[in-house]
């Protein structure tokens, strides 16, 4: 941590940002018990169906059993009241204090049904879900939000429709839903949003290194809340060393992809936690100096057994 903000006396909170299929209970607990080091770990967005019934998998996500001990929010995809509603009292019962809604995902076949960041598109009909959530959801609610659909001028005005309700935070990735995870966030608009917002302020977008955070902190000296998500996946050690200067380490990392792996297989044997596995390492190898020629060699892989056989040799020869 930098030390100018011991000396302003400001701590930053890092959370780990909810990621489809990859922070799953298996992944949070993991990096808890290695690296810990995160105020609040938000799920993957749970999705209402027709009948209110949680999918397993979602299910299976938050129960308290599998979270034990660390400090988890749930999140929340829909553009129904009653959905909300019912979905977040289910959690409520489960012994959650917080709730996420998610205004920012930008896939194209949430967005086609007017969910995560499509929401944003239709800012008279956002206000009155807010209104109605606001009202009766017992337990204090966070956003998860991009500046728009199409353009980050809209922005201005949907912050006005957060600025009526007491948001617990407000997350904001500074791009728009067409922007997907490409270009540069936008800091100028998120500085505006810092200027105009009533309620308190989370940044996430592309903290990736230590030397990303410190571009940020020297730009927002003030904001202490830090979302990281896709940084995190390639790196766990991340914010252990954004904090006490300490990287992560190879026999680190494939102890930590090793734990994973085991977990995984726990749930899911054989395929299904060869492609969990394969989901992780296409972010971590981003991070790695032959992660290209690393990631070819895993992609290609057909079972875990044959996965599991390849990666300690790339550890020996200095791949990992």
């Amino acid at each position: 941590m930098r030390t100018d903000d011991k000396a302003a006396g400001i701590w930053p909170r890092f959370y780990l940002a909810p990621l489809e299929g990859i922070t799953t209970f298996v992944f949070r607990n993991t990096l808890q018990e290695m690296f810990g080091g995160m105020d609040k770990y938000f799920t993957p967005f749970i999705a209402p169906t027709s009948s209110h019934n949680f999918k397993s998998r979602a299910k299976r996500d938050v129960l308290p059993d599998n979270n034990k001990g660390i400090p988890v929010v749930p999140q929340i995809l829909t553009n129904h009241a009653d959905d909300f509603l019912y979905t977040a009292g289910r959690l409520l019962e489960y012994g959650y204090r917080e709730i996420n809604l998610n205004l920012g995902c930008p896939s194209g076949t949430v967005v086609s049904k007017g969910r995560g960041s499509g929401f944003l598109a239709f800012p008279q009909e956002l206000d009155r879900f807010l209104d109605q959530i606001f009202a009766k959801t017992g337990a204090p609610l966070s956003i998860k939000t991009r500046l728009g659909k199409e353009d980050p001028e809209e922005f201005p005005e949907i912050i006005k429709i957060y600025n009526k309700y007491p948001v617990h935070e407000l997350t904001i990735h500074p791009r728009v839903q067409r922007d997907a995870y490409r270009n540069s966030p936008d800091w100028d608009m998120f500085e505006r949003a810092l200027e105009l917002s009533t309620n308190p302020v989370c940044y996430n977008g592309d903290i990736n290194t230590c030397g990303d955070y410190e571009r940020f902190r020297e730009r927002f000296p003030t904001v202490d809340r830090i979302m990281i998500g896709r940084g995190l996946i390639a790196d766990p050690g991340l914010v252990r060393q954004i904090c006490t200067g300490k990287p992560l380490m190879p026999d680190e990392r494939l102890a930590f992809v090793e734990k994973l792996c085991d977990r995984y297989e726990q749930i899911m044997p054989g395929e299904p936690a060869l492609f969990k596995m394969k989901e992780i390492w296409s972010y971590m190898c981003s991070s790695l100096p032959e992660g290209r020629k690393l990631w070819k060699r895993i992609k290609k892989t057909k079972t875990i057994s044959e996965y599991k056989n390849i990666i300690p040799s790339l550890q020996r020869n200095g791949a990992i």
